[in-house]
């Protein structure tokens, strides 16, 4: 098992902290989000790549983490800066306790949402990965984020299929936030946008797969935007969805 972890770190390592292309557009993308010296949540920090992306934009981040392993990793970079807030849990909708599926060799797809992992391993994109333990993580909320460190300027939720629960935990507007969506759980997708709906008059866009580029000329309402997730393009299997607070 050590040693899966291990391989599927340095995996990660390669993929997110050694990919300067990416890091490149990452922070071309938050940067019409944040300015410097705003507050930004990264939730799902994994190895932290959009942490970095957001410290160099000069932003204050709280990076949200539950992986034992990865968690230590962001120790190591960050323990002594004084920009980076490390959380060492999960978020959901109410706190508590739950069990993390792990993957040890996919750290990335490790979730809390037993039937998101139970759909994927059903599907050709997660063939080859399997989830092969539970880990015992602490549940907090967006709410008790904010109580902490504060109303950030936005918002990043990644966590692999439980990001309508973290948005059930949210009761005030974040200006700016985004989460990931899968083109097979559209169900999920709906059920985010109407949890951002209850929050505020959010307007949306979209950045399909790994471009981190924004595909909407303009932001839409989120009605209009949920007719347009029906005809994502051929191909497309995940990406993110941001939301913005209309500009007065």
């Amino acid at each position: 098992m050590k040693i899966a972890s291990a391989l599927g770190l340095a995996r990660s390592v390669l993929h997110y902290r050694l990919n300067l292309p990416k890091q490149y557009r990452l922070r071309l993308l938050y940067s019409q989000f944040v300015r410097p010296g705003d507050l930004a949540f990264d939730v799902g920090a994994h190895l932290g790549d959009r942490t970095w992306a957001l410290r160099a934009l000069g932003c204050r981040v709280v990076a949200v983490e539950p992986q034992p392993l990865p968690v230590r990793f962001l120790e190591w970079l960050y323990s002594a800066a004084s920009d980076v807030a490390l959380e060492s849990c999960a978020l959901g909708a109410g706190p508590g306790t739950a069990e993390l599926l792990v993957s040890s060799r996919h750290p990335t797809v490790s979730s809390l949402s037993a039937s998101w992992v139970e759909q994927a391993s059903a599907s050709d994109e997660f063939r080859t990965v399997t989830w092969d333990r539970q880990v015992p993580v602490r549940i907090d909320t967006l709410d008790g984020l904010i109580a902490r460190h504060g109303l950030p300027a936005f918002c990043k939720i990644d966590v692999e299929g439980f990001e309508r629960d973290v948005l059930r935990g949210l009761s005030q507007p974040i200006p700016a936030l985004s989460f990931e969506f899968l083109t097979a759980r559209h169900d999920l997708t709906l059920e985010c946008l109407a949890e951002a709906a209850r929050i505020a008059p959010y307007r949306c866009n979209i950045a399909y797969g790994e471009s981190l580029r924004l595909a909407l000329p303009d932001w839409r309402d989120i009605g209009d935007f949920q007719a347009l997730l029906r005809a994502v393009p051929a191909g497309i299997a995940s990406g993110d969805i941001y939301l913005q607070l209309p500009r007065t």
